[in-house]
């Protein structure tokens, strides 16, 4: 890929785009979200497939069950939404070295199905969850990386004190792949920059509760996970994963500001090695939270 081709890549696309969204469903509230605005976005986002990510919390035992729950949580919200699109199984486990992919139905899927694809022409891949079966895909065929382009919402700012954010800190060895490939990725970090993109409960109500029935569960599960860790205190919510959706549609930074910068590599001592000669990829840096939720409102309360 030439360095011109890497820059226009790294571009929010113009016209309509193929995509596939790679996503641990259950272990939050704001997966949802992002798959209904995702589906909201048809005028310029064809979405292609879902592939279920693993994930290990307290919700689940291991990143099997955590993969298997998404699996139901991703059809739970197609049926929901009223849609129907390809799902597919994903990683069992996590990585357990740099060198060997965890076969899945994800991995294998995505291993063929960018050979329909090119540089010129991309498939975009929006991952929200441990990075395991993009890495996986990756090692599995080479070609993933030239005829991709990875949205990944994972990792810390690059000026927070380290990188150990959840999706980052459960697969460091897959990021290490995805960033190592020469994929064209852009990254959207946690702490330090996405998690401006939160809401109250009063927002929740005001604008999303009674307008259709994903909405009224989206409220009801966003009150839940909530009130489960705020123990009767004031809060809000973050949800994260929207952004990477938005960052598509972030037409004139409507949503979004962001840098070309040198590829920095996740290392496994929970910092970014630096890298002046790496590789461009793209380093957004800051949410416009409000053009944002009001899209994400537009989208998926009508």
């Amino acid at each position: 890929m030439t360095n011109e081709q890497r820059l226009k890549n790294l571009s929010v696309p113009t016209g309509r785009v193929d995509v596939v969204i790679d996503t641990d469903t259950y272990n939050e509230c704001d997966d949802q979200f992002a798959i209904g605005y995702l589906l909201g976005a048809k005028e310029k986002l064809n979405l292609k497939a879902i592939y279920a990510a693993p994930f290990l919390n307290h919700l689940v035992k291991d990143a099997k069950e955590g993969m298997e729950k998404s699996y139901a949580e991703i059809l739970n919200v197609l049926s929901l939404l009223g849609e129907e699109v390809d799902v597919f199984l994903g990683s069992e486990t996590f990585l357990e070295n740099e060198e060997t992919p965890v076969i899945s139905p994800v991995a294998k899927d995505l291993a063929e199905r960018v050979k329909s694809y090119s540089p010129e022409n991309p498939l975009y891949v929006i991952a929200i969850g441990a990075i395991t079966n993009i890495a996986s895909a990756i090692l599995l065929n080479p070609q993933v990386a030239e005829n991709t382009v990875v949205i990944w919402l994972g990792g810390h700012a690059l000026h927070y004190h380290d990188i150990l954010e959840f999706n980052m800190n459960e697969d460091i060895a897959a990021a290490r792949v995805v960033f190592k490939s020469g994929v064209p990725i852009v990254q959207l970090p946690c702490c330090g920059v996405v998690n401006a993109f939160a809401v109250s409960e009063a927002e929740l109500d005001y604008w999303f509760s009674g307008k259709n029935k994903f909405c009224d569960y989206l409220v009801a599960h966003a009150k839940k996970t909530a009130k489960d860790y705020s123990k009767g205190r004031a809060w809000s919510r973050v949800i994260w994963d929207v952004t990477a959706v938005a960052w598509l549609l972030n037409d004139n930074d409507e949503f979004m500001l962001s840098r070309i910068v040198p590829t920095h590599l996740p290392e496994y001592d929970g910092q970014y090695e630096e890298n002046p000669d790496g590789l461009p990829m793209r380093y957004v840096y800051y949410i416009r939270r409000d053009n944002l939720l009001n899209d994400l409102i537009n989208k998926i309360t009508e």
